[in-house]
């Protein structure tokens, strides 16, 4: 395709006939972006393993990162999951819909190549009306990961997903920018215990509620490795510019990224409002992450992607705290950073 259309629609009421026109694009086996409330996805009809396979030609994924396949209703569990436990109805029933992905046994019928030749198959139901209306209208299950090139931020705006995906996608649906602005929650059910995979926009705390013997412990994968889950390898989310992460107390920190800012020719700063206050007389490009996690969720990959434009050749940031969306921003950032983070 040389040209992806681009749809403005209401993002609470959207129009029935942008959602035509983009469910019958996926039946034929098309591409569509969408908003959810985490991040704009890339969706293709998840029966159809060609449809699947266009996704990750046109992101550039290997074949080795399983997607995730979004659902209308509790009644499609059964339908693209077996064995299911009793808890995944439990916190289906809680969470559904919502930033919440359950990996669960895959049934026989989903296809391979969407699952990544695992065994299991990672499902959740978006909340934002326009990603329900294209799945209700389109009647199948829709296999969709960020609507991005792969290993770079994900996108929050209908724009976003153009910088990157232009040409590559039949049609975009722009409802304007996403509610939580981090990816969903994966965790998985195949586990005993239960084990978060990647933290997002459920916080950790919250699910410990229903599941109190839930365990995490990030994994750090390589391309070539077998990924159990999308967001698990070592280097993801990554501007083009080198990210340099600090931890530590706070004057310390502060301290650090200063010195770092000094010490490179071309740099930017990604922080707090705190931390843009301490830093404010560096003249140097900034992006503002705001003066709580749910703010910086919102902010995180817009402010990567503007500070790339800016020409920044190195992004100096903190790592944020962790609990609650801290978790998901931490993680984010971790591997925007290759791994590497500076303890100071």
């Amino acid at each position: 395709m040389s040209h992806t259309r681009r749809i403005r629609l209401s993002a609470s009421a959207p129009q029935p006939e942008a959602i035509a026109a983009a469910a019958a694009c996926i039946r034929a086996g098309g591409l569509v972006a969408f908003p959810t409330e985490t991040v704009y996805g890339l969706g293709a009809n998840a029966w159809s393993s060609k449809a699947v396979e266009k996704i990750f030609r046109a992101k550039g994924r290997p074949p080795s990162d399983p997607l995730i396949a979004h659902i209308a209703s509790l009644q499609q569990l059964p339908e693209l999951a077996r064995d299911i436990p009793a808890i995944a109805y439990q916190l289906a029933e809680r969470y559904f819909p919502g930033p919440l992905t359950l990996v669960l046994a895959k049934a026989e019928r989903v296809p391979s190549k969407l699952s990544a030749g695992l065994d299991t198959v990672a499902l959740r139901m978006p909340q934002h009306p326009v990603a329900l209306a294209l799945l209700r209208q389109a009647q199948v299950p829709i296999a969709a990961p960020s609507a991005n090139r792969f290993a770079g931020p994900s996108p929050t705006r209908a724009q976003h997903v153009l910088d990157d995906l232009d040409g590559a996608v039949d049609i975009v649906l722009d409802a304007g920018s996403c509610a939580i602005g981090v990816e969903s929650t994966i965790l998985s059910l195949v586990d005993s215990p239960p084990q978060l995979l990647r933290p997002g926009g459920l916080a950790l705390e919250e699910l410990r509620r229903i599941v109190p013997d839930l365990r995490y412990a990030p994994r750090y994968l390589e391309v070539d490795d077998t990924v159990p889950a999308p967001g698990s390898l070592r280097k993801h989310y990554a501007p083009r510019a080198r990210v340099l992460l600090f931890s530590g107390e706070e004057y310390a920190v502060q301290a650090a990224m200063r010195k770092a800012v000094l010490q490179h020719e071309s740099a930017g700063i990604l922080a707090s409002d705190t931390d843009l206050r301490a830093l404010s007389d560096l003249p140097v490009p900034t992006a503002r992450l705001g003066a709580n996690a749910e703010e910086a969720a919102l902010r995180l990959f817009a402010a990567l992607r503007a500070l790339d434009r800016q020409g920044v050749q190195h992004i100096v940031t903190r790592m944020p705290p962790n609990h609650g969306l801290g978790l998901a921003l931490r993680d984010r950032l971790l591997r925007a950073a290759d791994g590497v983070l500076v303890h100071v």
